[in-house]
């Protein structure tokens, strides 16, 4: 095969993924960022995200932010959960539901772990499928994905 198609060739090729590439939700320049923040290790990472989130609606307060969490990252927002140094979450919590920030606690880990959903924070909503929230979040309604 010639150079000249060769280069043709790649260029075709190359045209051919561009195009079946889906192209990202153009985002109005005062529209909010929305970010989903996936907690899945536990208090410790909890209290990370927690800290970030904090420092995020510091820097930008219009940001949409969504906590979702399974497996033992759904431990922050059980009653009586504590941080590593013994402070409870509940008031955190409570803060950051109050500037808006949601919070989503997966099923499938409350059904496998026997947890009874009256033990959920009661600013949680529950969902079905913690991964399966956290990918319709960034597919569907274009969050950027953070894992603290």
């Amino acid at each position: 095969m010639s150079i000249q198609r060769r280069f043709l060739a790649r260029g075709l090729l190359a045209l051919g993924m561009a195009v079946a590439l889906p192209a990202a939700p153009a985002l109005a320049a005062d529209a909010p960022v929305k970010v989903v923040y996936h907690l899945s290790e536990g208090v410790a990472q909890a209290a990370r995200a927690m800290g970030n989130i904090r420092n995020h609606l510091a820097a930008d307060p219009t940001a949409k932010i969504v906590v979702v969490t399974h497996g033992a990252g759904i431990d922050f927002l059980l009653d009586g959960a504590t941080t590593p140094q013994g402070q409870p979450f509940a008031g955190a919590i409570g803060d950051l539901a109050g500037q808006g920030v949601e919070f989503r606690v997966c099923n499938n880990t409350l059904t496998a772990r026997k947890i009874s959903a009256d033990k959920v924070a009661m600013e949680a909503k529950i969902v079905p499928s913690g991964v399966a929230e956290v990918a319709k979040l960034q597919a569907r309604e274009g969050y950027v994905y953070l894992h603290p």
